[in-house]
């Protein structure tokens, strides 16, 4: 199986990278060859969004390539979250601890809910500033 990847852009700050298929030794060169040029792009702050509900694998090659799109985010000030992994995908990140859990979202409404709560947090932080 290959991999598949379709970026979204919701909004100038955030990316959302959707991934079906396989994230391999075979695909990890496809995935960063995309992910980088969208990355290289991104605001201060930005927020990037793995959507795993369609990834079937990810092995040691992809789990480099995932550390890649977050030390790139983090560069910038920003977050990389994950989104809905399958539970053999999220089983490979719990086993080698790749991702903290706070960055892992079982649905869109969960992560809506956490994106909301971060943004109120850091209004009302500057409201308090002025």
């Amino acid at each position: 199986m290959t991999l598949e990847l379709r970026p979204e852009r919701s909004s100038p700050s955030r990316l959302v990278l959707h991934l079906q298929g396989r994230l391999d030794a075979n695909t990890y060169l496809e995935f960063d060859g995309t992910a980088q040029p969208l990355l290289a792009d991104l605001p201060r702050g930005a927020t990037v969004v793995l959507d795993l509900s369609g990834l079937d694998y990810i092995s040691s090659a992809g789990l480099r390539s995932v550390a890649r799109v977050r030390k790139a985010t983090r560069a910038l000030g920003g977050h990389t979250l994950l989104l809905d992994p399958q539970p053999q995908v999220r089983k490979v990140f719990d086993i080698v601890k790749a991702v903290p859990v706070s960055e892992v979202f079982t649905g869109t409404a969960e992560l809506d809910a956490y994106l909301d709560r971060i943004q109120r947090q850091v209004a009302d932080a500057a409201g308090e500033d002025e």
